[in-house]
């Protein structure tokens, strides 16, 4: 197919054509200067990045599914919108109303999470140019050019006196977007979050494998920084946390504490899982029970007179230990259960739920790993161990259901959220009405 207009626009050599034709009318004059300018720089949606070195422009879309007006972030905006706010702005506005998150986005009006619900602020729809000012205010250029890379960045920064924010970047359909997780620079003691006793009976142990699990928002890292947070108060250890992103900070007390970031402190969380071995510890904290390799080493860990806490993104004591077991092949789970018997101490599943004053509130499911339990994990008969719980409150056991049951005796929660929230809503409702 002929192009007319570039031929058009660079006129031939004047020795091998015939003279020229009359000028085009004065619209269609092209000075030199003109020239050079269509000609030199690529549209926005044809910059040359490593990700994308195809030069020609792309051809038109033919399904509904290509976004053609969304290119690879070229980070070029400098400047906010007048109108918008700055993002220390809304990080500050979202502090002071105690929100949790903050969602933002090009083409998307500002909106936080506030106890659970999303809410829609009444700030401007943002626009690339505020969207790119808001990743100055919080990435240096080495992190800029990673998202761009990547597409994706994790991280956090922290505003100092204020609050601390845990990072997600990505890039969605509309363009950039971003989450932001507010974290306290204060922890919350256990007290503050009414976490019952066994929590505290928990922090003494010398070694073994705790799990706090939960679905993301639950509050596990809530938790977990409570907990260590009493260790580093009134007992001398060393704790070596593993984390991607650190969230709450912790200063040495009675404790030494040494806190790494993956990504920062060390490339890769592997390998500082294996090397925290080697680094003296009595407590190692893991963010997040990755893979198999991660259980294989924290595994190693609590069996070699560490404590060990971890999380899992599972909803109850026995799903958490299916998970655990399915990441290794069936000829393999026979001695995975044994070690998992003999390592782990309990298993705190949790979740958050409003209260009547429109706050929240966490609620349990706790499992202590008895010699009763043991056995049903080592003879493979999981599923037996939910019928114990129940019956085991003296050791600091609890359902989900007894949980949110003592909420509502207490007045804290509604009957309508103690069933909406709860993992067997029949059972639920016979508590309630007195019948178990």
């Amino acid at each position: 197919m002929t192009e007319p207009q570039r031929q058009s626009i660079s006129p031939p050599p004047s020795n091998r054509i015939p003279p020229m034709p009359p000028p085009p009318p004065p619209a269609r004059q092209i000075s030199s200067e003109d020239t050079a300018v269509r000609v030199a720089p690529l549209p926005p949606t044809q910059v040359m990045t490593k990700a994308n070195p195809v030069e020609p422009p792309p051809l038109p879309a033919t399904s509904p599914h290509i976004h053609q007006a969304q290119p690879k972030p070229s980070f070029a905006a400098t400047k906010s919108t007048p109108s918008a706010p700055t993002l220390e702005q809304l990080v500050r506005e979202a502090y002071d109303r105690e929100i949790s998150d903050l969602h933002l986005g090009v083409g998307e009006v500002p909106r936080f999470r506030d106890r659970g619900q999303m809410i829609q602020t009444n700030h401007p729809e943002t626009d690339e140019n505020t969207f790119f000012a808001w990743l100055k205010e919080i990435l240096n250029l080495q992190q800029i050019e990673q998202f761009k890379e990547d597409l994706e960045y994790d991280g956090a920064t922290q505003y100092e006196g204020l609050v601390r924010v845990r990072i997600n970047i990505f890039v969605s359909l509309k363009g950039p977007a971003m989450v932001l997780r507010l974290i306290p620079l204060r922890i919350l003691t256990m007290e503050q979050l009414n976490l019952p006793a066994v929590f505290r009976e928990l922090c003494h142990y010398h070694k073994g494998l705790i799990l706090v699990t939960g679905p993301t928002g639950s509050g596990k890292s809530t938790t977990m920084a409570a907990m260590i947070d009493y260790i580093n108060k009134s007992m001398p250890k060393h704790i070596v946390s593993i984390e991607d992103p650190i969230e709450f900070v912790h200063r040495s007390q009675k404790s030494l504490i040494r806190q790494r970031e993956v990504g920062i402190h060390t490339l890769k969380f592997d390998n500082a899982l294996k090397a925290s071995l080697r680094e003296d510890p009595d407590i190692i904290l893991i963010g997040e029970m990755r893979d198999r390799e991660t259980v294989n080493t924290a595994l190693k860990a609590s069996q070699t007179g560490h404590l060990v806490f971890g999380t899992l993104h599972t909803n109850s004591a026995v799903k958490t230990i299916e998970r655990i077991l399915n990441l290794y092949n069936p000829d393999e789970q026979g001695p995975m259960r044994i070690q998992v018997a003999e390592s782990l101490v309990a298993v705190v599943a949790q979740s958050l739920v409003r209260t009547i004053d429109s706050k929240r509130a966490a609620v349990h499911e706790i499992m202590i790993n008895t010699d009763a339990i043991k056995d049903y994990i080592m003879r493979n008969q999981v599923d037996e161990i939910e019928a114990i719980i129940p019956r085991c409150s003296f050791e600091g056991m609890c359902t989900m259901n007894q949980t949110l049951y003592h909420l509502y005796e207490e007045g804290r929660i509604t009957e309508e959220t103690a069933l909406e929230a709860s993992p067997k809503p029949n059972e639920m409702a016979m508590m309630l009405r007195g019948r178990v």
